[in-house]
């Protein structure tokens, strides 16, 4: 990566920090003509999957690619990813170069990683940040989807009966169309969940902190709203980041109002989710199926109940993962140094006071 010092106001010095192919560098150059891409792939670690940003763990810089590796994002105007995915790199390089005004983070919850770099408020007014929000809302929506129409239509028995090689007598199946599902937050992923689900003619209650009106979503409450609206509830579906205000919103109250038997779907931050609550009403039966992606600890304890308890699908945090993810991803960036250039609001911009 040349570090060269030469900047125009009216050009953009992007240093990419994390790995992006040529073919997709080619696109955000495409894009935004007024962007300088500098990016050495010898510095980055190789992806084992799309939108892998973290690489493989075994590949390691020696200490003279590290030292270029710094120069490099320390010479930026901007940051295409958070260096190697680590809050305490993303700190020494926002202390070691003061001309770094924008960075954006590979995650849609890039906020929580904001957060944990512990930059202090000059710093996080100095830079701006902003997640890949919204490009993982399609593929999310259908895992929501999954696990809803899995619990109303008894997965769980089906499995047992088939693993024991057991014909029962029939019995009625509940119908998507007939059930009221409560999504939690309305953002991007959210309204995608609730179109989909008010396709399969759901009613849709969506939670947000605002006045909102969202296409196919029935009523809005606010978020410390939802055990009074719980009675009415057959399945609930998160999509709400990880702050202090969402930890276990749904928890031992929520579970209990319930209506019995109803799912829970989880795909917006593991922490939302009390889990030992959550086993105890699976326990109970007023929890008859989870379908999990994201959970409180990652990767998902070899102890916890959930690995084998026969009313939880458990999914690797895989579910937003596409094809199309890291063309999407350099789309959104490059769509965003348009603003920067151009002198708008950056879509997805991390609120730096509860970091979502």
């Amino acid at each position: 990566m040349s570090t060269g010092a030469h900047r125009s106001e009216d050009r953009l010095r992007v240093v990419v920090a994390a790995p992006l192919s040529e073919e997709n560098c080619a696109r955000v150059r495409e894009l935004e003509p007024r962007i300088d891409l500098v990016v050495d792939h010898a510095l980055l670690p190789p992806m084992r999957w799309p939108a892998d940003f973290a690489g493989d763990p075994s590949w390691r810089r020696t200490p003279d690619q590290q030292r270029s590796y710094e120069a490099a994002v320390d010479s930026a105007d901007a940051l295409y990813g958070i260096p190697d995915v680590a809050p305490s790199a993303l700190a020494r390089t926002v202390r070691a170069n003061p001309r770094l005004r924008w960075v954006h983070t590979m995650a849609a919850g890039g906020g929580s990683q904001v957060k944990a770099a512990g930059l202090s408020g000059d710093e996080l007014d100095r830079v701006r940040f902003t997640t890949s929000a919204g490009v993982h809302g399609g593929p999310l929506a259908e895992f929501a989807v999954l696990g809803v129409l899995a619990g109303a239509k008894d997965l769980p028995r089906l499995n047992r009966q088939q693993r024991d090689h057991e014909w029962s007598g029939r019995w009625t199946m509940r119908q998507v169309s007939e059930q009221t599902v409560l999504v939690l937050g309305l953002g991007g992923i959210g309204r995608t969940v609730a179109a989909k689900l008010h396709a399969l003619g759901a009613t849709v209650i969506g939670t947000s902190r605002r006045d909102t009106d969202v296409p196919g979503v029935s009523a809005v409450v606010h978020p410390d709203r939802i055990v009074e609206v719980a009675a009415t509830v057959d399945a609930v579906v998160n999509t709400l980041p990880g702050t202090a205000a969402t930890e276990h919103l749904l928890g031992t109250r929520f579970f209990d109002a319930l209506r019995p038997r109803a799912t829970v779907v989880s795909v917006g931050r593991g922490t939302v989710v009390d889990e030992a609550a959550l086993i105890g009403a699976l326990d109970s039966g007023q929890v008859g199926f989870a379908a999990l992606d994201v959970f409180e600890t990652e990767p998902l304890p070899a102890h916890s109940p959930l690995w084998d308890h026969e009313r939880v699908l458990v999914s690797p945090h895989t579910a937003a993962l596409d094809p199309a993810e890291d063309r999407l991803i350099a789309e959104l960036f490059a769509a965003n140094a348009t603003r920067l250039l151009d002198g708008q609001d950056l879509l997805n911009r991390v609120n730096t006071v509860e970091f979502y």
